[in-house]
C-alpha cells in the first residue's frame, strides 16, 4: 500500500474513532433526557421522592425507576484529568472517605445537587470526607460551570474515560446524577442513583462513619442504608 492510501486509512479510522466516542456521549445524554429527575430549587434540598430513591443494592429489593447496579465492594481505580489538566488518579485521594458525584453541566438535576454537595464538603471535610466530583461532559463548559457556581470541591472532567469510570461501578448505561460513597479503606458503601437529598445523604453518611469506626462490618452498613432508604421512601397513597 503506497503512502497516500495509508495517510487515506489512518484519516478514516480517526474519523471513525471520532464519531463512535461522540456517539458514547450523545446517547448518555439521551438516557439522562428520557429519566430527567426532580428540578429542585437551587440551594434547597428537596422531599425525597420516589425517582431519587433508586439505590439498589445487589440482591435487594428496593429498585425504583432504574435497574439495579452490581456495586463493587472496593473502589475502582481510574485516573481522568483534575481542572488543571493533570491526570489524577482517585487513589490520591486515598485514607479519606469519598462522596463521588457523577454529573454533567446539562443534567438539570445534576446542578440541582451542587450546592448539597458544596455544603456536605465544608461539613464533613473535618471528619475525613472529601466531596469528589466526576464531570462525564466536555472540558471547557465544566470549568467555565465550575468558575460560575465556584464550585469548591476537587473535579474530575472526562468524556470516553468518564464513561469508563461510571462502568466500573456496574452503571453500564450512564444515568445521571449518580453518587459514590466509601470508607477510609476505600469500601463502596452505597451507590445512590438520582438526584441526592440531605436526608439520604446524612443516613449514608451516618453508617460509612460506623464503618470508620469499626462499629459495623460492609454487610451491616449496606443493609441499614437499604432499610433507611426505604423508610425515608413516600409511601403511596
Amino acid at each position: 500500500m503506497n503512502t497516500g492510501a495509508l495517510r487515506i486509512a489512518a484519516a478514516a479510522l480517526l474519523m471513525a474513532l471520532a464519531v463512535w466516542a461522540g456517539t458514547r456521549l450523545n446517547s448518555a445524554r439521551a438516557t439522562l433526557q428520557s429519566h430527567p429527575g426532580v428540578p429542585t430549587p437551587a440551594g434547597a434540598a428537596s422531599a425525597p421522592n420516589s425517582s431519587d430513591l433508586a439505590y439498589a443494592p445487589q440482591g435487594s429489593d428496593l429498585a425504583g425507576a432504574l435497574p439495579s447496579t452490581k456495586i463493587p465492594e472496593r473502589l475502582p481505580r481510574f485516573s481522568l484529568e483534575n481542572s488543571a489538566g493533570k491526570a489524577t488518579s482517585i487513589a490520591s485521594f486515598g485514607g479519606k472517605s469519598l462522596i463521588i458525584n457523577f454529573w454533567a453541566t446539562w443534567c438539570a438535576p445534576c446542578r440541582s445537587e451542587i450546592p448539597l454537595l458544596q455544603t456536605l464538603h465544608a461539613e464533613w471535610s473535618g471528619r475525613d470526607v472529601t466531596v469528589v466530583g466526576i464531570a462525564v461532559d466536555y472540558r471547557e463548559p465544566v470549568l467555565a460551570f465550575a468558575q460560575r457556581y465556584k464550585i469548591g470541591y476537587p473535579l474530575l472532567i472526562g468524556e470516553q474515560d468518564a464513561l469508563d469510570a461510571a462502568a466500573a461501578f456496574g452503571v453500564q448505561s450512564p444515568v445521571f446524577p449518580f453518587t459514590v460513597f466509601t470508607d477510609r479503606r476505600g469500601e463502596v458503601v452505597a451507590l445512590f442513583i438520582g438526584e441526592l437529598h440531605r436526608p439520604q445523604a446524612e443516613l449514608i453518611l451516618a453508617e460509612v462513619q460506623n464503618l470508620n469506626k469499626d462499629l459495623v462490618d460492609l454487610k451491616a452498613a449496606r443493609r441499614a442504608i437499604a432499610e433507611g432508604l426505604s423508610a425515608l421512601k413516600p409511601k403511596s397513597t
